[in-house]
């Protein structure tokens, strides 16, 4: 499989880059090809704007969402790395959403969030937290998490199988962070085959 593996971090010496670098390695020592889409370093201007909504009604994609939509088209598998961030995604990460998966080239209904135009790829999100694991469940986070990215934003970009990775207790020891980065590495060399869906 190709994988793309999106970071979100404008520090490149940030425990997210660690994990994505890690998440890398595991999936090329499981034979896979990997690609990395470094939203910061590269960038990446989140904001959508009156262009993308002209685009979307002409067709004339932007240029640097065209860019993110080939390396999607070449991926067979996508990881997103970002930091937990008031309970979801830092501002870099939210507006690639926005811009790149937008209506019509990524989803064009509602009513099925199984329903993407795009072909099924394995999906992934690392997600690094200060927060211990059990705080973060105790008080329904995780819940809320796996709700709005797994059961909801993610299904229209057609992940299957998709998972969410809290990476708890990011800021902790030296020991806890790498065995955290550990468990990234055999997240990428465990990385499932996109599944298909089954027609109704």
């Amino acid at each position: 499989m190709h994988v793309l593996t999106v970071l979100d971090h404008p520090d490149p010496n940030s425990f997210s880059a660690a994990a994505a670098e890690r998440f890398m390695a595991g999936a090329r020592a499981a034979g896979h090809t990997t690609e990395l889409a470094d939203l910061n370093a590269e960038g990446f201007d989140p904001r959508w704007t009156l262009a993308d909504i002209r685009g979307e009604a002409t067709g004339e994609t932007p240029p640097d969402v065209a860019r993110e939509r080939d390396r999607i088209d070449r991926a067979d598998a996508i990881c997103l790395v970002f930091p937990l961030f008031w309970w979801g995604m830092p501002a870099m990460t939210k507006g690639w959403v926005d811009r790149v998966w937008s209506w019509g080239w990524a989803y064009d209904q509602l009513d099925d969030p199984e329903g993407s135009l795009q072909r099924p790829r394995s999906g992934v999100l690392l997600v690094p937290a200060g927060g211990r694991s059990d705080e973060i469940k105790d008080a329904g986070y995780q819940t809320a998490l796996e709700t709005s990215c797994t059961q909801g934003t993610f299904g229209y970009f057609g992940f299957a199988p998709r998972r969410l990775e809290l990476l708890c207790g990011s800021t902790g020891s030296e020991a806890r962070r790498l065995a955290l980065l550990e468990r990234c590495f055999e997240i990428g060399r465990t990385l499932e085959r996109p599944q298909i869906r089954q027609s109704d």
